[in-house]
């Protein structure tokens, strides 16, 4: 996920499924280790609950990694990740933290990893980026395999939106979640065949696209030429026949089977202050 979502919550609220959270974080962010054996001065006191401050604006804060990776790519060059484990940020009692006002905010361990790049496309400047995972304990090829993965996050966006917006996966009005699951792998086997038609279609951009090869079209477009393909393939199944649609209810009748209305998570706007959230209380 991007830098607008708080990654740090979202792993606290997702304690008891088994996911894993990956991140970006701003570069205006500081992470903090763990405070290391417990230390006892003469006049007591409560032990410490964080380490050193890791400040991703000043170098000088960083201290060794844990692991260090290089990988060369064909867009990027060569990608060197560094990573840092058993990294916790430190939650305040704003934005969704608010809820947990009366309680001390938990320490959530991750590992911190700091991409720095050789080139980006554009001849733009390449400034390092910052991810955390909720997971620990990472081995290089964990490292390798999460920053990849966060790198592809554009391509998940868009096929979502193709299924979304071009094949009306959210179009269907569906009471029932069998009868959804049921849509979805139809849209899905629809994604496929646009992936298995690309040979075959012809590319029909629009004037402000760029030229691709037949075999990099993208579903959307394979789409456009997918009737002309249709005309030619073969059929495994007859020709539909023409219907005409049912009388449906009567005119004046009561709907007696009414569809279930679930709440659909919509709150009002959150508080952005813990003296706002206390003043909304009472």
């Amino acid at each position: 996920m991007d830098a607008g979502y708080d990654v740090a919550y979202l792993t606290h609220a997702l304690a008891d499924l088994p996911v894993m959270l990956l991140g970006r974080l701003r570069s205006d962010r500081v992470m903090l280790r763990d405070p290391g054996p417990a230390r006892s001065g003469p006049k007591g006191g409560r032990p410490r609950r964080h380490g050193g401050v890791l400040t991703f604006a000043k170098p000088d804060s960083r201290h060794q990694p844990d692991l260090a990776t290089a990988t060369h790519t064909t867009r990027y060059g060569t990608a060197e990740a560094t990573a840092w484990d058993r990294m916790h940020p430190r939650p305040t009692h704003r934005g969704p933290w608010l809820d947990h006002a009366k309680e001390e905010p938990p320490i959530l361990h991750g590992t911190l990893i700091r991409l720095p790049v050789e080139r980006l496309p554009g001849d733009r400047d390449p400034k390092p980026v910052r991810l955390w995972c909720s997971a620990t304990a990472a081995t290089p090829v964990d490292v390798d395999r999460w920053w990849q993965s966060f790198l592809r996050r554009f391509d998940l966006e868009h096929t979502l939106r193709l299924l979304k917006q071009t094949l009306g996966w959210t179009a269907s009005k569906i009471r029932h979640a069998d009868s959804a699951d049921l849509w979805t792998w139809l849209i899905i086997a629809a994604h496929t065949q646009l992936r298995l038609a690309r040979p075959l279609a012809e590319d029909l951009r629009r004037l402000w696209e760029r030229p691709a090869a037949p075999r990099r079209l993208t579903p959307a477009r394979v789409r456009r030429g997918f009737r002309n393909i249709r005309a030619t393939a073969a059929r495994p199944s007859a020709a539909p026949k023409p219907s005409k649609p049912g009388p449906g209810r009567p005119p004046g009748s009561k709907n007696r089977q009414r569809a279930t209305r679930h709440d659909v998570g919509k709150t009002a706007k959150p508080a952005e202050s813990i003296k706002e959230y206390q003043a909304r209380r009472g």
